[in-house]
């Protein structure tokens, strides 16, 4: 596989206003409350915009397209805002370098928590998939990909393991430690939201292998700007 020219094409026509970065504002955000040590006040002062942030997010790759989230608003997102907000420093820290047996496990065990919040304020509801849900966990915290129908070819092409779970968490951390040169060499820098530069921050592990395996699985190209 060739990792950096799957980057480089998940990269093309980068700038400010391609939908690649709505990524990187999303993630942003969120880990800024995180950098910070203010956690909690997502769920404060900040659940408005952090409801909003998500939500475009999600809309831009997507996610709004069928299924619950088509008819609910912004608000729709209160109960994961609230879940995020609780969740502790350290789960912020996985990354796919330290994909051991208790972290896959916290993993897949906040994907359903994610899962269940997200159908929270509709009665009877249908739990969305867990592309949903691990959309919402690489733009918050950007420790696993989002297992969407090219990640998830991609995956099965090259790993033989597609289904998001412990088993498919372990080969994805196989395949780092085997490629961690190429992968670690290759991490963009996240774009700011208002000057639309680069900032300090790099692009997670887990998000550079969401990139590699979504074009590796046949995703449509952006055109170059």
């Amino acid at each position: 596989m060739d990792i950096r020219g799957n980057v480089d094409a998940f990269m093309i026509g980068d700038r400010p206003d391609a939908r690649r970065t709505s990524f990187d504002y999303c993630f942003n955000y969120f880990q800024a409350y995180r950098d910070t040590n203010q956690i909690k006040k997502l769920a404060e002062d900040g659940m408005e915009v952090s409801c909003l942030q998500l939500g475009f997010y999600l809309a831009s790759w997507g996610m709004f397209r069928s299924g619950l989230l088509r008819t609910r608003s912004a608000k729709q997102f209160r109960p994961v805002v609230e879940l995020v907000a609780e969740t502790p420093k350290e789960f912020w820290d996985i990354d796919v370098h330290c994909y051991d047996d208790v972290a896959c496990e916290q993993l897949v065990e906040k994907s359903r928590e994610i899962s269940h919040a997200l159908s929270e304020p509709m009665e009877n509801a249908r739990y969305p998939t867990r592309t949903v849900a691990t959309k919402v966990m690489l733009g918050v915290f950007g420790n696993v990909p989002a297992y969407d129908r090219y990640v998830r070819k991609g995956l099965s092409q090259q790993i033989g393991a597609s289904v998001f779970g412990v088993r498919s968490l372990k080969a994805i951390s196989r395949f780092y430690q085997a490629n961690a040169g190429d992968i670690d060499n290759c991490r963009p820098q996240t774009l700011d939201f208002g000057s639309g530069q680069v900032t300090s921050r790099l692009y997670t592990r887990a998000k550079l292998i969401d990139m590699i395996f979504y074009v590796e699985g046949g995703a449509p190209r952006p055109a170059a700007a």
